[in-house]
C-alpha cells in the first residue's frame, strides 16, 4: 500500500459526514498525515454527528456545519479539493422504514448534490463513498463477494445501492474518480451508542458500561463480521491513492466470524460487567434481518493489500476503555 505520510501532506480533503464515527476518525488520522482537512455535517441529532469526535483537533481541522443536501453549500465547498471522502448519510434501517422520504433526500438527493457539484466545479478530485453490505440482503451464500447480487431488505438498503451507483454512473459518464466501499459493522471510539441507529453493537456497549442488559434478538445464532474503525480508515485512505482503484467496488470485512450470543457474551466478559438475554425478535426488525452475514474481502486485498489488523478482543478492549473514559460526551 501507499506511503500515506508523505501522499496525503499538503494535500486537501473534504468529508462530508465529518463529525460522525467514521468521518472524524478518518479527519484525525489525515489531518496527523499532513492534510488540510474540512469536515462538512449537518450536526442532525439523530444522524451521529457530535463535535466532541474533533477534540484536541481544534486548529487543525476546519469545521463546516451544512446540509449536503444544500447545493450552494456544496458548490463551494468542493472547490479546491484534491479529496472527498463521502461518508454522510442515513443509516439506520428502522429510520428508513419509518421515514422513507427523509431516507431518499439524504441517501440519493444528496448524493446527485455532491456529484453534481464536483461534475461543474472540481471534476478533478477524487472520490471515495461509502456504501454499505446491506445492499446484498439475505446472502445466498457466504462469505458474499462483490459479485453477490444487490437485493436489499429495507429501504435504506435500496437508497444506498442508488447512491452507490450515481458514483459509478458519474465516473462512466463524466469520468469522475470514484470508488465505493462496502462496509460492514464498523466499531470503535467515536461510534454512536445513544442508541441502535448506527449499529446494534452502539447500545450493547453502552448496556454493558451501565451494567444493564444487552438484549440479543432470536437465538442469537446469526453470524456476523465486524471491522474495527482504523482498519476502515486505512482501507478509505489505500484507495483513495490507488488509481486502479478507480470506478471499482469493493467489499471490507473481518476476519473472526463470531455469533450474536458470542459476540455479547464476549463484550459482558471485557467489560467486566453487564449481562446478556436472548429475545424474541421484534415484528419490524424481524422483517429486515439478514440472518448470517460476513464478507468476501479478497478483492480489495488482492489489489492494495487491505487485511484487517485489529482483532476483535484489541478492538473491544479498546472501544470499552474509550466510552469509559468519554461517557458523558456520548450518552
Amino acid at each position: 500500500m501507499t506511503d500515506h505520510e508523505d501522499f496525503f501532506a499538503g494535500r486537501t480533503v473534504l468529508i462530508t459526514g465529518g463529525l460522525g464515527f467514521i468521518g472524524s476518525n478518518l479527519a484525525r488520522r489525515l489531518a496527523d498525515l499532513g492534510a488540510a482537512v474540512t469536515v462538512v455535517d449537518s450536526l442532525i441529532p439523530e444522524y451521529g454527528g457530535n463535535p466532541f469526535n474533533l477534540s484536541g483537533y481544534g486548529n487543525r481541522i476546519r469545521v463546516n456545519i451544512a446540509d449536503v443536501r444544500d447545493e450552494y453549500s456544496m458548490n463551494y465547498l468542493v472547490r479546491g479539493q484534491d479529496f472527498l471522502f463521502n461518508l454522510a448519510g442515513q443509516v439506520s434501517h428502522l429510520d428508513s422504514m419509518y421515514n422513507p422520504y427523509t431516507d431518499l433526500e439524504i441517501n440519493c438527493r444528496s448524493q446527485l448534490s455532491i456529484l453534481e457539484a464536483c461534475r461543474k466545479h472540481n471534476p478533478d478530485v477524487r472520490i471515495v463513498y461509502s456504501g454499505t453490505r446491506q445492499i446484498y440482503g439475505v446472502p445466498q451464500y457466504l462469505p458474499v463477494d462483490e459479485s453477490h447480487r444487490v437485493d436489499p431488505v429495507d429501504v435504506n438498503g435500496v437508497n444506498k445501492v442508488a447512491g452507490e451507483w450515481y458514483h459509478l454512473v458519474y465516473q462512466r459518464a463524466y469520468g469522475l474518480r470514484t470508488t465505493s466501499l462496502r462496509l460492514t459493522n464498523t466499531y470503535g471510539p467515536r461510534m454512536r451508542v445513544k442508541d441502535a441507529r448506527q449499529t446494534f453493537l452502539g447500545i450493547w456497549l453502552r448496556r454493558v458500561i451501565e451494567d444493564g442488559e444487552v438484549l440479543v434478538y432470536g437465538d442469537g445464532e446469526q453470524r456476523r463480521d465486524l471491522t474495527y474503525v482504523d482498519d476502515v480508515v486505512e482501507a478509505l485512505l489505500g484507495v483513495a491513492t490507488c488509481d486502479g482503484a478507480v470506478g471499482e467496488i469493493y467489499n471490507l470485512g473481518g476476519d473472526e466470524v463470531v455469533s450474536l450470543r458470542e459476540l455479547a457474551m464476549q463484550l459482558v466478559h471485557l467489560s467486566g460487567s453487564g449481562t446478556y438475554r436472548l429475545v424474541p425478535f421484534p415484528v419490524e426488525q424481524k422483517a429486515i434481518d439478514i440472518g448470517d452475514y460476513y464478507g468476501d474481502y479478497s478483492k480489495i486485498n488482492g489489489a492494495l493489500g487491505w487485511r484487517p489488523a485489529i482483532g476483535l478482543t484489541e478492538g473491544l478492549t479498546r472501544t470499552l476503555e474509550y466510552f469509559r473514559a468519554h461517557r458523558d460526551e456520548y450518552w
